[in-house]
């Protein structure tokens, strides 16, 4: 986790740098906090529905959960939330969507390769789709609020959350192994 957020946030530093990209505006406000929440609780709510009701994305989610999350312990999901949320972020949308122009086309590339990020493996594609899809959310927040720190805080959030809710459900006792 340390090591591919620490390649993230190189890329987009060198992107800034070389393609003289101005970094989206980043301005913590009580709004950006509040449209961050409302965000998370969005795509936490969302992800609760379609884990329900799609199997091939709950499979996918549960295998791809399993491999980031049974590992940590519960401290270690602070940073679960941090270190993807700031480097994905501020990559994803603080300097690829003003690099692209701001469009639908750049939230979609965007999104997509935000999505590909999550694929562990070819049958690995619901969880890339979904991962597509709360790129979208994140990019489309990013852009009406004008301030990166509402999909900063929306990412921390929902990894956080739902990591902690993925864990808790998951949680085994010694007997239950």
């Amino acid at each position: 986790m340390i090591v591919t957020a620490l390649l993230l946030l190189v890329v987009a530093k060198l992107w800034q740098f070389l393609g003289q990209v101005p970094l989206l505006s980043a301005k913590f406000t009580p709004m950006a906090f509040l449209w961050g929440c409302g965000l998370m609780l969005g795509i936490t709510g969302a992800s609760t529905l379609i884990h329900r009701l799609w199997p091939a994305y709950r499979r996918s989610a549960d295998l791809y959960l399993d491999l980031v999350i049974r590992p940590l312990d519960w401290p270690d999901l602070i940073w679960l939330g941090l270190l993807p949320g700031l480097s994905e972020e501020l990559l994803f949308r603080g300097v690829m969507l003003p690099a692209l122009g701001f469009s639908w086309g750049a939230i979609a590339l965007s999104s997509l390769l935000f999505g590909v990020l999550h694929l562990s493996s070819l049958n690995q594609w619901p969880y890339m789709v979904w991962a597509t899809f709360v790129g979208m959310i994140l990019g489309v927040g990013a852009i009406v609020t004008g301030n990166l720190i509402v999909p900063v805080i929306a990412h921390i959030l929902t990894n956080v959350v739902s990591g902690c809710l993925w864990k808790w459900h998951h949680q085994r006792t010694p007997s239950e192994s």
